[in-house]
């Protein structure tokens, strides 16, 4: 009966496979090759104002870190805003003793959220309304600007490609195997399903993405649009604001920003598991066809013709399996995943682990899927206001 069923992945589907990975890996490399740098020179003129906002709650094991690299920034004009979320743990002590060691840090007391808010778009809502600068660079406390010159290579960018928005692709910092398994998945994703380049040409939605640890505004392309405001009930706030962004014609940019910061988003497996269930349907608008088709053909395409090198020797004689087409269809999954794991800066060695890394993501889908249904969101400590589903 197993012969059966893998009977019809043979011949003509798997020229479809290999089709749609050498589409994804043109994706890639355009990518790639259109995302900024920071430049060279990282001088500016007439420096505008920058404010430096970060929401923290809960934050203790990593705000330290996050206040410091920021205090350290040779930028010459910026103010460092940090909003204290109603944190259970020792942030707000944390930040009071970085306080005491340079006053330039404002500390923010956030109140609870209204009804009808996430707590992290609240949060990023109160710190627009008490930012004074020209450029709004929101940042999340689990990153370090590693580099004291990250600043001026961000407003540098953003001047440089005259964008509205400009996010940036930090460094993932990964430690258990359970994170190495899942993160990156999050960057592969990112560069391997939207042809940025479009957007350069064609302001669109789909044509845009961002990355909600870093996101740089020009304050008044921030207000235009109505900032956090504008999606104040949204879990994928990044996604959402891109998107305000590009229907409102206005530019929006990627930096590879690798080489200035970094994040670890995540401490265990475990949370990243929990941390991608929260948004991973989220993503697609609660919609449950596409949800279902996009894991199914993920898994289709990645995992199929490994199952078939495996099976080859035991399959029926009649099943016509093109040793080459399945050789070809690997190699070009593994050089897409090695080329962007090697682009980012991540380390290489689990790239030659992709299938288990779709594997482990099914699982997260799944579990995203289940606790929407179940109506059981939840995140740091607040419940996620339920969202009603959609079959398209």
């Amino acid at each position: 009966m197993t012969l059966d069923v893998l009977r019809p992945l043979a011949a003509e589907p798997l020229a479809g496979i290999l089709a749609f990975q050498v589409v994804v890996l043109c994706i890639v490399l355009s990518n790639a090759a259109v995302l900024l740098r920071p430049p060279r020179d990282r001088r500016l003129s007439v420096p505008p104002l920058v404010s430096i906002l970060v929401p923290a709650r809960n934050e203790a094991r990593n705000v330290c870190t996050c206040v410091r690299s920021l205090l350290a920034q040779r930028y010459p004009r910026l103010e460092l805003l940090v909003l204290d979320d109603r944190s259970e743990d020792e942030t707000l002590a944390l930040l009071e003793a970085e306080q005491g060691h340079d006053p330039r840090l404002v500390i923010l007391a956030g109140a609870e959220p209204p009804p009808g808010w996430t707590g992290k778009n609240w949060a990023c809502h109160q710190l627009s309304l008490a930012a004074r600068g020209d450029v709004l660079l929101f940042a999340d406390a689990d990153t370090e600007f590693f580099d004291r010159d990250a600043v001026g290579a961000i407003v540098g960018a953003m001047e440089a490609s005259r964008a509205d928005l400009l996010s940036g692709l930090p460094r993932q910092v990964l430690g258990t195997l359970g994170e190495t398994l899942l993160v990156p998945l999050f960057y592969w994703s990112f560069l391997s399903f939207t042809p940025l380049a479009a957007g350069l040409v064609w302001r669109r939605p789909a044509f845009t993405r961002a990355v909600g640890q870093l996101m740089t505004f020009r304050a008044e392309a921030y207000h235009a649009v109505d900032g956090h405001a504008a999606i104040r009930e949204s879990v994928v706030d990044d996604l959402a604001l891109a998107r305000r962004v590009a229907r409102a014609g206005l530019a929006c940019r990627i930096l590879d920003a690798t080489g200035i910061v970094r994040c670890r988003m995540y401490r265990s497996g475990r949370e990243a598991y929990v941390g991608f269930r929260k948004n991973l349907f989220a993503a697609f608008g609660y919609a449950i066809v596409p949800f279902v088709f996009v894991w199914g053909w993920l898994a289709y395409t990645h995992l199929a013709p490994i199952a078939l090198l495996a099976l080859r020797p035991a399959l029926p004689a009649g099943a016509r399996v093109e040793p080459a087409l399945l050789a070809a269809s690997v190699a070009l999954a593994l050089i897409h995943w090695l080329f962007v794991y090697t682009r980012l800066k991540l380390p290489v060695w689990p790239a030659l682990l992709y299938p288990l890394t779709i594997v482990a993501f099914l699982a997260v889908a799944v579990g995203s899927f289940s606790s929407t249904l179940r109506r059981r969101g939840s995140w740091k400590g607040r419940a996620l206001d339920p969202r009603p589903t959609r079959w398209i």
